[in-house]
């Protein structure tokens, strides 16, 4: 329970918080309108006025949440703010694509009871505009305000309609209309299978969210929803005088004809802040996109990964950060994230590209990578590079031990981690508080090793060198392999270098026993507070996590971080 109270305590905290905000919410605001300034609305609409204007209190404060865990220039202010305070309130804020999911995930929850309820809203109105009956109370609230059109409580204003027609023609079905499509979009476009597959898809799609919110804030303009105003209430309580309803506004009558006002819109008011922030955040993006980049070096390793080595005026960063890129020649509007494999000591950036997409695949060919000819640097494509963004690698020197674990591609924030701690130690600085990392590679194929192998091999002769070899323990797996050529690393086990990646340790086969090895680092390392930073799937993330929350061997203390961009 410790170790799980110390990885998950916080984010449980915050997640209880904000469902409990929501729940709150949608109470309050379902009683608000069965007070008696509503109590003619309900006659018609019954309380389904109710189930209409509780998810819209909910849908407010979400749409005001969504855009927060987006803005990446605030989140890495707070992040450098506040993780010298507490480690933990930082690592949260590596959380915050699952929270902007969870949040965007009750938006749709929200607005689909918003919808059915309205529908049933707009049937009951209609109805009460076709039963013609003058001793039917709702027909005669309906027609309240047929003459001057103003003081009127039902919106449908001829029974000559009909509600998919209203829906198509008032403000608000009209901007419901276009705001349930746009959500629909986003939503469906942001499933994994297409985030991965089609890239393009998902981020023009989620650029819908401008459609969104400009709906979103004009959807309450018509004031649909109405209620007696509260200088009527004064003069004509609903209780009384509801039952008097042939008799309102006659000579002799205490019961003057009602009058109704519609709700004034509410939704900016949630929303203006975060609109705001995220304005800013864009305009300091487009500010660092317009700085000159300067393409240095490009290096085609096997296994299809581009390395683009560069250099920008001003740029620092901090291990383990990732960078968006664009590539005007390939698309004015697209840009990706890529970590950051260069050190902060080192006078360029880099980052190594893994060739899976359309757009990665054009930006291989734009620079070379189906030529045999070496381009010159002019012929370069023009690059535009956003950041440094901080994510959970940033505190892998805060903790005294750290493992380290990447699958594939995903090692590349620890190349950065390790060019840093070989820079460090060529320097002989003398403050690392880190004194032991475990580095796990998961690959499954031998030509991945490759561009990564060369800085391995400098960190081994090193760590030797200094009489440090303890100071590294590195344990690289190959997952998948074929026979072909399982029989030749057989024949060559006995060498003295590993044949695969030229490292004295050698590669093993298969995946790690986690159970063991956590077991293991908890016994060497008793009451020390071990850091474990993943690059990899949700899978490895989910069996890590567990080991985490479960070893607790000779009171050592796991904290587990992802990396999330």
């Amino acid at each position: 329970m410790g170790n799980f109270a110390a990885n998950e305590g916080l984010s449980i905290f915050v997640i209880l918080v904000w469902l409990g905000i929501n729940a709150f919410l949608f109470v309050h605001f379902y009683m608000a309108f069965l007070i008696d300034r509503y109590y003619y609305t309900r006659v018609i609409l019954g309380h389904a006025l109710s189930w209409a204007r509780a998810p819209a209190a909910c849908l407010n404060f979400n749409c005001m949440l969504i855009l927060l865990p987006v803005c990446r220039n605030l989140l890495s202010f707070l992040r450098g703010s506040i993780q010298c305070c507490s480690r933990t309130a930082a690592r949260q804020l590596d959380r915050n694509l699952t929270f902007h999911k969870l949040v965007a995930y009750m938006i749709a929850f929200h607005t689909a009871i918003h919808i059915i309820a309205h529908l049933f809203n707009f049937e009951r109105f209609m109805d009460s505009q076709l039963m013609i009956n003058s001793s039917y109370l709702p027909y005669v609230l309906s027609q309240i305000g047929n003459n001057d059109n103003r003081s009127y409580l039902n919106p449908i204003r001829t029974n000559e309609t009909n509600p998919t027609i209203v829906m198509f023609t008032s403000i608000a079905g009209l901007t419901g209309v276009v705001i349930t499509l746009a959500l629909i979009l986003i939503i469906t476009s942001s499933m994994e299978v297409i985030r991965r597959s089609y890239f393009e898809v998902f981020w023009y799609t989620h650029h819908l969210f401008i459609v969104f919110f400009i709906g979103l804030v004009l959807h309450g303009v018509g004031r649909i929803v109405r209620g007696q105003t509260l200088e009527s209430v004064k003069v004509h309580h609903p209780i009384e005088c509801h039952s008097q309803f042939e008799t309102w506004g006659q000579n002799g009558t205490n019961c003057p004809e009602p009058l109704f006002a519609g709700n004034a819109p509410m939704t900016w008011k949630w929303v203006v802040g975060p609109m705001f922030l995220y304005v800013c955040e864009r305009l300091v993006r487009f500010y660092r996109s317009q700085q000159k980049v300067v393409i240095t070096k490009v290096v085609m390793h096997p296994s299809k990964t581009l390395e683009l080595q560069m250099k920008k005026k001003g740029f620092k960063m901090e291990v383990g950060q990732y960078v968006f890129i664009q590539c005007p020649s390939i698309s004015q509007l697209e840009w990706h994230p890529f970590t950051l494999t260069s050190a902060p000591e080192e006078d360029h950036l880099s980052v190594h590209i893994r060739i899976v997409g359309d757009w990665t695949q054009a930006l291989y060919k734009a620079c070379g990578g189906d030529k045999t000819v070496v381009l010159d640097a002019w012929t370069l494509p023009k690059m535009a590079v956003d950041g440094p963004f901080g994510t959970a690698s940033e505190d892998v020197f805060r903790y005294e031990v750290v493992m380290l674990v990447g699958a594939g591609i995903g090692v590349t924030p620890f190349a950065s981690v390790l060019k840093s701690v070989w820079y460090k130690h060529v320097q002989e600085n003398k403050n690392v508080f880190t004194k032991k990392i475990y580095f796990y590679w998961l690959c499954p194929e031998t030509q991945a090793f490759e561009w990564f192998a060369d800085l391995l091999q400098s960190l081994e002769r090193q760590m030797t060198d200094k009489n440090m070899s303890d100071f590294l323990s590195y344990n690289i797996y190959l997952t998948r392999w074929k026979d072909a050529e399982a029989a030749h690393l057989r024949v060559q086990y006995e060498a003295e270098d590993d044949p695969i990646t030229g490292l004295k340790q050698k590669t093993r086969y298969g995946k790690p026993n986690w159970d063991n090895e956590f077991s293991a680092i908890a016994t060497q390392h008793p009451g020390s507070k071990v850091g474990v930073f993943l690059c990899g799937p949700t899978a490895l993330a989910t069996a890590l996590g567990k080991q985490c929350h479960s070893h607790t061997e000779s009171g050592a203390e796991f904290i587990f971080n992802k990396e999330n961009f």
